[in-house]
């Protein structure tokens, strides 16, 4: 039996929101398993187009033999730039789905996974210089604290922060079980898994600067789309979700756009429909769905 890469989440409602025409140019940047990818390439005719990123390496090996596809591994916050590289200005739809594959949770190796022993390593792109060990092991007090704080949205950060410098001192924190037991203070047996999912997902986030790097790609994708070019959007937790929502409202992150004498302001981007998230038989039969909110957005 062959392991599953990864079970593509929301699959039918995401490539739904792209509105497909057979003869379109569309983009997967997270092609992981190729899940999203085969369904898109599904609904093309023989002159659409897909193009897909993955900064993962492993993902290659999944690649789709089809003249209409290409892989690019590079990160999708370069999206811009390697669509030019491919001589493509302008694109149909484009589809993101910003979660860890369940790939990268299950080799224990990649340190992604709070079920495994493994050195403290969580990088998607396995050429990067930063990786959990360094964060966790080179950044100063403040540092730490900002990262568990930030994208933890841990109370506790402060003090985490204090303990992880003082067990240092003594040795390298070279694995996930050395980090746990360094924490095992903030590790309530009810609540362990909850905070532990908290303090990896920071050390991730930072380690692959996942906020940049989404911030970067979501101000690149109206330059990128025809009028009336779909972007279909999953995220899984709220910081990322809040800035997918805003940026999609305001075409900022932060505080409100101009508005002229009448109180209107433009924006480059519209909502379609409203939050979609996973139904309850999706969520029994992929557990790894149950946080994914869905977003669709139209070029205007």
């Amino acid at each position: 039996m062959t392991m599953v890469y990864h079970k593509p989440v929301l699959l039918k409602e995401t490539v739904d929101g792209l509105n497909i025409k057979p003869n379109g140019v569309y983009v997967d940047v997270t092609f992981g398993g190729g899940g999203h990818s085969s369904e898109i390439m599904n609904r093309l005719g023989p002159q659409g187009k897909l193009i897909a990123f993955d900064q993962d390496k492993d993902a290659l090996s999944n690649a789709i033999s089809d003249e209409r596809f290409t892989l690019i591994n590079e990160n999708f916050r370069y999206i811009k730039r390697f669509l030019r590289f491919y001589g493509v200005k302008e694109v149909d739809g484009v589809l993101a789905d910003f979660g860890v594959s369940s790939h990268q949770f299950d080799v224990a190796e990649r340190g992604f996974s709070t079920r495994f022993e493994a050195d403290l390593d969580m990088r998607m792109n396995q050429d990067d210089k930063l990786s959990a060990y360094h964060v966790i092991n080179d950044y100063d007090e403040e540092q730490i604290k900002q990262v568990l704080l930030q994208y933890g949205e841990l109370r506790q950060a402060p003090a985490m922060a204090r303990v992880i410098v003082d067990a240092r001192k003594e040795s390298a924190i070279k694995t996930s079980e050395q980090l746990k037991k360094v924490l095992n203070r903030f590790l309530n047996h009810k609540k362990e898994n909850k905070v532990l999912a908290q303090i990896y997902q920071a050390i991730r986030i930072e380690v692959n600067q996942e906020i940049e790097a989404l911030k970067e790609f979501l101000q690149q994708t109206p330059e990128i789309l025809v009028k009336g070019g779909r972007l279909s959007l999953i995220s899984y937790h709220s910081l990322e979700d809040r800035l997918v929502k805003r940026y999609i409202r305001n075409g900022l992150f932060e505080g409100e756009p101009e508005r002229d004498v009448f109180g209107n302001f433009e924006v480059p981007l519209k909502k379609v429909g409203g939050l979609i998230v996973p139904t309850k038989e999706e969520i029994a039969e992929n557990n790894r769905a149950r946080s994914a909110k869905l977003r669709i957005a139209e070029k205007l």
